[in-house]
């Protein structure tokens, strides 16, 4: 009866959401900084990955729905519901995390993208730690040879679940800042200290354009409750 029930939860569940979704972040004021790099570059026909923190999946996935691109999502039943909820929003998941099938998701990532699709990956992976780049990101740009773009929201009005990476969901009638930063190229064949190196610089850009949004709206941080100047 359990099955049942969460088999029928799978087909009702993500639609709802993928509805409220659209009709609620279609309310707010989007305001998108440093894209012109991202923008020509897909405009011109190039592929590329879109980095991005844990916190922020649900409104990227929605505001990427014309960037179509392979998302990696955790092998876990519970993960089933993302999986679907970002095929509604025109992304093509991948299963698989750091403890469920990474390697295999990893290749199947790099797959995709070589027939194709861009990426769209958040970068500290489906556990943490938050805001702490994985190496995933840096290994699928140097076998694809495509660029990493980091990106980061923040909005004036937001509400946050009470998860290890306090996932943000913009309020309705929200004032929206997307960041997004200069991409990072990643040579072929890079080897152990190289991963590492690229990494970092991931890590670092990601932070930046992330500060940079949430000062924009007046916070220090998304998981920081208290307001500049206070």
């Amino acid at each position: 009866m359990a099955d049942f029930w969460y088999r029928c939860s799978l087909v009702v569940a993500p639609a709802v959401v993928h509805g409220l979704l659209r009709v609620w972040f279609g309310t707010c004021r989007v305001k998108v900084r440093g894209d012109g790099s991202l923008r020509e570059f897909v405009e011109g026909g190039g592929k590329g990955i879109a980095a991005f923190w844990h916190y922020s999946f649900l409104f990227l996935f929605s505001f990427f729905r014309t960037f179509r691109a392979a998302v990696m999502v955790s092998g876990s039943r519970d993960g089933e519901y993302i999986a679907r909820l970002a095929q509604l929003m025109g992304q093509v998941p991948v299963r698989g995390s750091s403890n469920r099938g990474g390697v295999r998701a990893l290749r199947d990532m790099i797959a995709k993208l070589r027939s194709g699709l861009n990426g769209a990956v958040v970068a500290d992976g489906s556990q943490g730690p938050a805001r702490k780049a994985q190496p995933g990101c840096i290994l699928m740009a140097s076998k694809t040879g495509m660029p990493i773009f980091p990106v980061a929201w923040a909005a004036d009005r937001v509400v946050f679940f009470n998860s290890w990476d306090r996932t943000a969901v913009p309020l309705p009638f929200a004032r929206i800042v997307v960041r997004v930063g200069e991409p990072i190229w990643v040579p072929a064949d890079i080897d152990a200290d190289q991963v590492e190196m690229f990494r970092r610089e991931l890590e670092y850009r990601l932070n930046r354009v992330y500060q940079a949004a949430w000062h924009e709206v007046g916070r220090r941080a998304h998981d920081d409750g208290r307001r500049l100047g206070v």
